[in-house]
Parts: C-alpha cells; structure tokens; sequence
C-alpha cells in the first residue's frame, strides 16, 4: 500500500518503524514480524527516518516496547483469558507479540487514528478498536470479559497531557475499572527535557513531553484507591554488548538518574 503520511500519521508510524529496525537487527530484544510486515507493505519513503535517527533512537523505543509485552506477559500467566485495553494504541503492534491465543484486546485511539489503524490492520473476533478519546470513560461499556482479568497499557500516551489531566484520568479509572492493573512510561524532568530537545532536532515542534515524574510513589497520595506496584528504570532489560559501548553508557546514564521509567499501577 503506498501512502503519504500527513504529520500526525508520521508520528504514528515512527514507533512502528523503529520496532521494525530492531526486530530484524536485535530479534533477542524484540521480535516484531508484524512491524517489518506493515513498514514493508506500507511502501513509504523511509529514507527521511533513517537519515534523521540512529540506532539509539531505535533502541529506546524497543526498550520500552520490551518493558511492557514482559509485563503484560506475566500479568497473561496468571489470567490467561484477561481483557487487555491498549489505549493511545496507533499502529502498535503489542498483540501480535504477547497473544497467547485466549486473551480479548481492545485498541482505543482517537477515530482518524483508528480509521488509519483499520486499513492496515482488521478487527477480529478477540481484537476490537475503539474509537474514542482515553478520557471519555465512557469506553468502558465497550469493554468485556473483565472477570478474567484486566489490564490496560499506555505507552507513549500520558507524557504529552498535563499533570492535573492525569490526575483526573487515574481516578477515572479507579472509578469505573477498580482492580485493573496499569502500566504506562514516565520521564523525569531530565528525561522529559532530553526528549523535547530530540523533537526539535528532527523538526518536530507541534508536541512537546509536559508532565514529568520523579517518583510515583506520589501518585499514591492524588488518590487512596492507586496502588504502586513498581517503577523500574527503562533499560532493566537484557542487555546486549552489540549495541555498542556509546549505546550501554547511555542507558547506564539514564537508568542511573531515572530518566525514563516504567510505572506499574493498580486500581
């Protein structure tokens, strides 16, 4: 499918692409044949990527990609029928890595962002997409199969709102989906900082990373009914001296003061 992506549909399609890079060069950190499938079938210049990103770039996105499928999988060992909400979903590719062949899963993104979603990738009978925004709750009627289990993912989503839209949103959650788990990446102002300067530096201006985390423990304290359960550096993962020397003291770096962490909630 050829295809020229407007602005915002390139930012959907960068995550993909890097998902792809590093499935067909680091499959052991990674392996996303659905990615390659659908950079392949898009036949869009991608030439501008790679011109504007290094592996590095790559690597972060994977990273975070990695987090979340090994904590879904081990929420999936113990529900292995769990309903699986994948908010801000845009051309991910999660479910193809995790399904185990009984979970139910559930794509939610704002409509233009499902309406592209669709040509490239069908609905079937355990794969469902809404199209609304995370913060009209009322997604959850559309929502089923909760008595096995729910969890619900957010990569890439929460940064870009500000702190009292979170705030909001989690005691939304709380209200409407008590017991679910959630996990979703934070950065820290140093993070946050890092990552607004790389946006200016492919001529990305229209978005910006506004809220930053610290410590999550204080989500603790916007509500009694929001649980830690962890927050654990972004590149706690294996890590792989191919990547390179430059690449590993970055991560160190990163890790060392928090960056970019995952956070693991309960509602």
């Amino acid at each position: 499918m050829r295809v020229e992506l407007n602005p915002l549909e390139e930012t959907l399609v960068l995550p993909l692409w890097h998902r792809a890079q590093i499935s067909k060069a680091y499959p052991s950190l990674l392996n996303d044949p659905k990615a390659v499938e659908l950079v392949d079938y898009l036949q869009y210049d991608f030439s501008t990527f790679e011109q504007r990103f290094t592996v590095w770039n790559s690597l972060w996105f994977a990273a975070r990609a990695r987090q979340f499928d090994d904590k879904l999988r081990t929420y999936i060992g113990t529900h292995p029928r769990a309903s699986v909400v994948n908010l801000g979903a845009g051309l991910d590719t999660a479910f193809y890595r995790v399904d185990n062949g009984l979970i139910h899963w559930y794509d939610l993104d704002l409509p233009n962002v499902i309406a592209l979603r669709e040509q490239l990738l069908t609905e079937t009978r355990r794969i469902r997409y809404i199209a609304k925004s995370l913060f009209d709750m009322s997604w959850r009627a559309d929502i089923g199969h909760t008595d096995n289990g729910l969890f619900i993912l957010a990569s890439g989503v929460l940064v870009w709102f500000e702190e009292a839209q979170v705030r909001h949103f989690l005691s939304s959650l709380a209200d409407v989906l008590p017991g679910a788990e959630l996990v979703f990446d934070a950065n820290s102002k140093v993070g946050a900082s890092a990552i607004n300067r790389s946006l200016k530096d492919v001529d990305i201006t229209d978005v910006e990373v506004t809220w930053e985390l610290e410590d999550a423990l204080i989500i603790t304290r916007w509500d009694g009914r929001l649980n830690l359960i962890e927050q654990i550096p972004l590149f706690a993962i294996p890590l792989n001296p191919a990547w390179g020397e430059q690449a590993l003291k970055i991560m160190d770096s990163c890790d060392q003061i928090n960056a970019y962490t995952i956070v693991h909630l309960k509602v």
